[in-house]
């Protein structure tokens, strides 16, 4: 007598399984996502015949003896997103990219069989695209080289069955969510399906030394649709930031095994794909106003790259019993952190004030050295006197009112003298070390509270 079904219930965030049904999730303490699916009472084909042979019988290898003299990286053709990944796609590696609909991620592994397609042999992989719609897409970019090969699929057997048959230099599979594993009951893009369905396409990468880009959609808050598990089990984690009705993007990198996650890749979209910004911090800048009050120019790091952004601040008069405190780009903690040490240590009052920041050009500033620029920005709103324009500021702020020091203000300061700002704030502890090139070209005022850093530009 065959055995019957039994009903799970699967955390759509986390992947936590559970036989009863939860408002909130014991696993990651999100609301209402645990959704019911059946779960087989024998093991799926999946988990057992899906893996190849080859990878139960492998021999184990000393370490020493294993050869990485030959060239283990392809170059995609684009620059950004070669800093993003490492130096480039690496051999047998699985890449997920993720990012908000229309943001451009069927647009970017289009241009890379553009760049690619007449050296390598590219297979493309589309469940939610027809062969004529793909056409059509790649004629507007001119990515129809003649090495590129489509297949409009969604069982991932048969997708990892022409993946050995072609034995393609590169696989791209977009996406993920409509992929499924035929021996499975629940329907595409659940928990189940897409978890299964990434791992038989990553030991098939790894099996025949395949690099991959699967394509991932996101939830209704951003983050990448499906278990976390998902994350851990490929290589490298690339995701688009920026608005969409905004013709800039932002690849950043959440996970690398192959190289920093510090590194980002910005890009412009025009009507023949995504163009590559060489000088993100010229493009950040770009229409910033003059002489206006609750503006500051910050300079933060982004792997080895110095980028500038312009920081806004607002402050104005509530209207309501409690101020509001809202954020886009920068932490909404970290400004009441700031906020409190502006009133305690400054003696600048923002009890009966809303309070807005705003980062301009989608960019999200994450490191602590953007604290003195937010400060400046606030206190120039409180204050109503408008920064110079050939100022720049950076510095971490600590619950004292000091101003910490902050790694490779050199090239900070380089970035600043090369863009033709002619004085920069600073914490006082970065001026030692410094060499005199750093001094020529850009006035250099050292700062030790944030009190210190207000009374220099008043």
């Amino acid at each position: 007598m065959a055995a019957k079904n039994k009903t799970v219930y699967i955390c759509s965030e986390c992947g936590y399984e559970s036989l009863r049904l939860y408002g909130k999730c014991p696993g990651c303490g999100a609301w209402n996502t645990l959704e019911e699916q059946l779960e087989p009472a024998v093991v799926p084909a999946a988990r057992t015949s899906a893996a190849p042979a080859v990878l139960r019988t492998q021999a184990v290898t000393q370490m020493s003896r294993i050869d990485t003299d030959e060239e283990v990286r392809y170059r995609t053709g684009l620059n950004e997103l070669d800093r993003v990944l490492g130096g480039g796609l690496v051999k047998g590696s699985v890449v997920l990219l993720g990012g908000d609909p229309g943001i451009g991620k069927s647009t970017i592994l289009m241009q890379i069989c553009r760049n690619l397609g007449n050296s390598m042999k590219i297979l493309s992989v589309s469940g939610e695209e027809s062969r004529r719609q793909l056409k059509l897409r790649a004629e507007r970019i001119g990515a129809d080289g003649e090495r590129v090969y489509v297949l409009t699929e969604t069982d991932v057997e048969q997708v990892t069955e022409h993946i050995r048959a072609e034995k393609p230099d590169m696989v791209i599979i977009d996406s993920i969510q409509t992929m499924n594993l035929r021996q499975m009951a629940s329907s595409p893009g659940s928990v189940p399906q897409v978890r299964e369905c990434t791992n038989l396409i990553m030991r098939t990468a790894k099996e025949l030394d395949v690099p991959t880009f699967i394509v991932s959609h996101v939830n209704k808050d951003g983050a990448i649709a499906g278990p976390k598990v998902l994350e851990h089990i490929v290589d490298a984690v690339l995701y688009f930031e920026g608005d969409k009705q905004m013709s800039y993007r932002i690849l950043r990198a959440i996970k690398n095994r192959y190289g920093s996650t510090n590194e980002i890749g910005v890009f412009e979209m025009r009507d023949r794909g995504l163009c590559e910004v060489e000088n993100p911090s010229m493009m950040l800048l770009s229409g910033r106003p003059k002489n206006v009050s609750g503006t500051c120019v910050a300079c933060v790091m982004e792997g080895s790259r110095p980028i500038l952004s312009e920081v806004q601040g607002l402050a104005t008069p509530t209207g309501f019993g409690n101020p509001r405190r809202m954020t886009t780009g920068f932490d909404h903690n970290r400004m009441n952190l700031l906020l409190a040490v502006l009133e305690k240590r400054a003696g600048y009052f923002f009890s009966n004030m809303d309070a807005y920041i705003n980062v301009i050009g989608g960019l999200r500033l994450d490191e602590p050295a953007a604290d003195l620029a937010i400060a400046v920005a606030l206190v120039s709103s409180l204050k109503d006197f408008a920064v110079p324009e050939g100022v720049a500021a950076f510095g971490e702020i600590g619950l004292s009112g000091e101003v910490r020091a902050v790694s490779q203000a050199e090239q900070r300061i380089n970035e600043l003298a090369r863009l033709g700002f002619t004085k920069c704030l600073l914490p006082y502890h970065c001026l030692r070390g410094l060499p005199d090139g750093c001094r020529a070209d850009i006035e250099l005022v050292g700062v030790r509270t944030v009190r210190e850093a207000i009374d220099a530009l008043t």
